[in-house]
């Protein structure tokens, strides 16, 4: 059996955590691109979403994670009771993500859904794979939401599209390699193809942020649509 080497070791990340919400059973919070959701393995790693949060919120868990490039809303629970109640309903599907992304190239039709399976391999580690034998049943809706040309440093004009991504499923980059599936990587995508045309080289970040989070409340019942506009 393979085993998974991680050798990776972020870079410092000097971007702040912005509190879009907070009460005594849950945060909603905006991640900065470049700052892992939690610590990892290697001490090097220990700067986190967890590890600054629980300085201040004791208790703290994370309820799902974002992958260390992406930014956008996360949800945060004060405890594990909150965390298991509201972990119950990401596992119920009840929860609706949408995301914003810039994807390489101009995409041909306006909506559509991309359907294939997504399995880990460890020998391929830290890259997911497209496997119909091995792979567990992930969908993804893409809707566009604009064509244009985006100039790079050395004045190459890359067309791009931006789209919305709903994610039907919850596996591990699951937008990222569904995007290149499609045949329009995201931009700035190192895993998937988003640094490889001609003027992505230089990009500065994963273009792809976490717009949108539905839930609902587990102690309150209410129905929570939060929203945080995509910062490129």
């Amino acid at each position: 059996m393979s085993t998974i080497i991680d050798n990776f070791i972020a870079p410092p990340c000097h971007d702040e955590i912005d509190v879009l919400y907070c009460d005594d059973h849950l945060l909603l919070i905006n991640k900065p691109s470049g700052l892992l959701s939690l610590s990892g393995k290697n001490p090097q790693n220990k700067d986190s979403v967890h590890h600054r949060l629980v300085q201040r919120y004791p208790g703290c868990t994370l309820v799902h994670r974002l992958d260390f490039g992406t930014s956008g809303l996360m949800l945060i629970a004060r405890n594990k009771a909150m965390n298991a109640l509201l972990c119950q309903q990401f596992s119920e599907r009840t929860v609706n993500k949408v995301y914003s992304a810039l994807l390489c190239g101009h995409l041909e039709q306006d909506e559509g859904v991309i359907d294939a399976p997504i399995a880990r391999d460890p020998s391929l580690f830290p890259l997911m794979s497209i496997c119909a034998i091995h792979g567990k049943p992930a969908q993804s809706h893409y809707r566009v939401v604009a064509r244009f040309y985006r100039t790079s440093e050395d004045g190459t004009a890359l067309p791009v599209t931006r789209v919305q991504l709903t994610p039907l499923t919850g596996r591990t980059h699951q937008l990222r390699i569904h995007c290149q599936q499609l045949g329009h990587p995201i931009l700035g995508c190192d895993l998937y193809g988003g640094l490889l045309l001609p003027g992505t080289e230089s990009t500065p970040r994963l273009m792809l942020h976490a717009s949108e989070l539905e839930f609902v409340h587990p102690v309150s019942g209410e129905k929570i649509h939060a929203r945080h506009a995509s910062p490129f």
